[in-house]
């Protein structure tokens, strides 16, 4: 993996200059199919910074999940989730608009707040997880790199590359253990909608 100090940060990498200055965030942005491993990724880049044990105000580097960023579903589409037939792997799924304001509120140097997100009733809370600037912002999710306008914010992309029979076993243990969903329903939504989405329109 390719790494930049601080005092580089003004500098053009890779030829392509995204016109930033030394006090602009790093934007890293980390993609890959579902349970690849890209938390883990950001996890453990976090622990090698000597980040992930420090209070959230006084971090240089943070990390920000996709996942809170699905839109509010209506109550057809609540439905359907419940019954584990809605694509949550869609661009659709998630909103957009706030992302890409979340990310140039942070490439603005500014403390942004994003929703919190629960997986259970497939909805957002009403707390919000406050985001405080940093040198270095990890933004991670299946899609990241799938809308153009956010795509070309990131000073740097990132795709974690796992064996699907892999990811499917990470998805099944992570799906049934800590959000309630039967191995049917896990395997339903795999087959039917996660698979062909991750191939339409992430792994491009």
């Amino acid at each position: 993996m390719s790494t930049h100090r601080p005092d580089d940060l003004s500098k053009p990498h890779n030829g392509v200059t995204n016109d930033f200055t030394p006090k602009t965030p790093f934007l890293i942005g980390v993609a890959g199919g579902t349970a690849s491993g890209k938390s883990t990724v950001c996890k453990r880049i976090m622990e090698r910074l000597g980040q992930d044990d420090i209070e959230h105000s006084q971090r240089r580097v943070v990390c920000i999940s996709q996942d809170a960023f699905y839109r509010p579903l209506n109550a057809e589409e609540s439905s359907r989730a419940l019954k584990g037939v809605f694509n949550f792997d869609h661009p659709d799924a998630f909103d957009n608009e706030l992302i890409l304001k979340t990310l140039h509120q942070i490439l603005g140097g500014k403390i942004c707040k994003i929703p919190n997100y629960d997986y259970v009733t497939n909805s957002r809370l009403e707390s919000t997880t406050t985001i405080y600037p940093a040198d270095v912002v990890l933004f991670e999710g299946i899609l990241m790199f799938y809308q153009p306008e956010i795509r070309a914010l990131f000073h740097m992309k990132l795709f974690v590359d796992s064996d699907a029979d892999t990811r499917l076993a990470r998805r099944v243990m992570r799906d049934t253990r800590e959000r309630g969903r039967s191995l049917e329903l896990v395997l339903h939504q795999y087959t039917n909608l996660v698979k062909p989405a991750f191939e339409e329109f992430c792994l491009p």
